[in-house]
């Protein structure tokens, strides 16, 4: 550990950055202190340290309830945080009839701030700060998601990230999955914890916190909304028309920092386009938005200092929370309303290309090179520096290539491994017991090819075809997924074979696959 002493000096820029500090004395404000903070942003807080803070804190305030939501590959428990409900229980929390919010850190190994973070906003729950926020809202707070990953901290992981010196973790988890690319096929313990607390729980909005290196830009901040097209609108007209614009406004009015939406500056048409990223429901704010759910993703800027990040964080967490304290019934009825409006029939994207829109001014930045004091490696250092240059922006994405959502999906028992991860994902599943003559659409198979490489430890799949009507005879153990329900949008992705991020394209079915048919119908569209 850093061996620095807590010197008066830290103390007392704390308590200016973190006001709960201030009455704070000895050796109870050391206990109350993340890793971060008592070694002045040089080192980042282990997964004991949460623990042992998340502990204090639900001691200290009645209306903090600890519990654990699952565990990592590695058997460390995963801590929750719930605040605003008689326990941490998901009966108590659903009964309260409140908004739910689900905010998590620490998704990557070396993206640490939003851990810090939310430690920080706990504490200063504890001190009294936010007191109308469990009035109408029941946070659900994990600071800590890849646990496995940040504790295999070394000083060259994240290369020029701009601190933690003393290390951090490591972006993929025990297994070496990437859990931001892991919410469809949850081959990792920590995805199928997560989506167990999404089932039980069922926030109407969910967070997720990282750190964003790339291109030089001026923000301290970036963010997005889910970009799949598939999510319902109402929703993403909400983030994009309401919530994230005045979130930005708010920050720059009290702050002085400029937040935007997530992209990097890349060459597009022979000029600079600002491009986000990936619609697909593998990233989580994208498969929020598939389980009809709110989703937002939040990236401080690596080049920024650690402290910086850590700020730059905490503030938009506020923004947020007071926000969604602010619409909280408009929030749930959104929710609501997704639920209840069915898919069936409707012609859905099962693969995406990304949209031009109108240019936009977009604020690019600088840095300096440094070095970092252990290893000599280079380090980029945010300078407090703001280009503004017109561009096009590619913020969203646009459907490609569609399929009908029929009224229901038929697997075969083969497709077992399909039939768990379905319900692992809290789809409503029937299984038949005994066997059945339905009248079904098969698609027939052109052709198939998967990657040379794998991803994710998976060779991923794109099958071709086309649907056929036949009659067949359905042998028990096989299983029928309505999409007149509320994971319907979900489900199609899921489920349909031309779909970019379903079971298909993961390899799920392969076996059947390689010998000829696919073990997913569906009931003829339009019955």
């Amino acid at each position: 550990m850093w061996s620095r002493p807590l010197a008066l000096g830290l103390v007392g820029a704390s308590a200016l950055l973190f006001p709960d500090l201030a009455g704070a004395q000895g050796s109870d404000l050391d206990l109350l202190l993340t890793r971060a903070e008592r070694t002045d942003f040089h080192e980042t807080t282990r997964y004991d340290e949460v623990m042992e803070l998340v502990e204090r804190l639900a001691e200290r305030s009645p209306d903090i309830h600890l519990t654990t939501f699952g565990y990592t590959s590695e058997g460390r428990p995963l801590p929750l945080l719930v605040l605003g409900a008689r326990d941490a229980t998901p009966e108590s929390v659903r009964s309260t009839g409140k908004t739910r919010v689900y905010v998590q850190g620490n998704i990557h190994g070396g993206e640490v701030c939003g851990k810090e973070a939310l430690l920080m906003l706990l504490r200063r729950h504890t001190a009294g700060e936010y007191a109308t926020w469990t009035d109408s809202l029941v946070l659900l707070i994990a600071p800590i998601y890849n646990a496995d990953g940040n504790e295999r901290v070394r000083l060259d992981n994240r290369p020029r990230q701009n601190g933690p010196v003393g290390g951090m973790g490591q972006r993929p988890n025990a297994q070496g999955l990437d859990l931001n690319r892991d919410h469809t096929k949850l081959d990792s313990p920590e995805a199928r914890s997560l989506v167990r607390l999404m089932n039980e729980y069922d926030p109407h909005v969910v967070v997720d916190l990282h750190t964003t290196n790339g291109t030089r830009h001026a923000y301290h901040l970036t963010y997005a909304p889910p970009l799949h097209p598939n999510t319902p609108e109402a929703i993403d007209r909400f983030l994009r028309g309401r919530w994230l614009p005045e979130l930005t406004a708010r920050i720059k009015e009290k702050h002085g920092w400029d937040y935007y939406y997530y992209g990097n500056a890349q060459p597009r048409e022979g000029s600079s386009a600002w491009v986000t990223f990936d619609h697909r429901p593998r990233f989580n704010n994208n498969y929020a938005g598939l389980r009809n759910r709110i989703g937002i993703l939040s990236e401080a800027y690596a080049y920024a200092s650690f402290e910086d990040r850590v700020r730059a964080t905490l503030w938009f967490v506020e923004e947020t929370l007071d926000f969604a304290l602010q619409h909280s019934s408009q929030i749930r009825r959104l929710v609501e309303d997704a639920d209840r409006d069915s898919v069936v029939g409707r012609s859905l994207a099962t693969r995406a290309v990304l949209h031009r829109s109108p240019e936009v001014t977009i604020l690019l930045g600088e840095v300096d090179e440094t070095r970092h004091p252990f290893t000599g490696a280079v380090v980029l250092q945010r300078r407090d520096v703001s280009n503004p240059v017109r561009m096009p922006e590619y913020g969203s994405f646009e459907t490609s290539e569609l399929a009908t959502a029929p009224v229901a999906y038929y697997l075969l028992p083969e497709a077992a491994d399909a039939i768990d991860r379905l319900e692992a994902h809290g789809v409503a599943v029937v299984r038949y017991a005994s066997a059945r003559e339905v009248r079904v659409e098969r698609f027939a198979l052109d052709s198939s090819a998967v990657t040379e490489r794998e991803f994710q430890g998976r060779r991923e799949r794109t099958v071709w075809g086309r649907w056929v009507s036949e009659s067949t005879s359905l042998p028990p153990g096989s299983a029928y997924v309505s999409l007149d329900q509320p994971l319907g949008r979900l489900a199609f992705t899921l489920l349909e074979p031309r779909s970019d991020d379903g079971f298909v394209s993961w390899g799920l079915v392969d076996e059947s696959i390689e010998a000829g048919r696919l073990p997913i119908l569906r009931a003829p569209t339009g019955r």
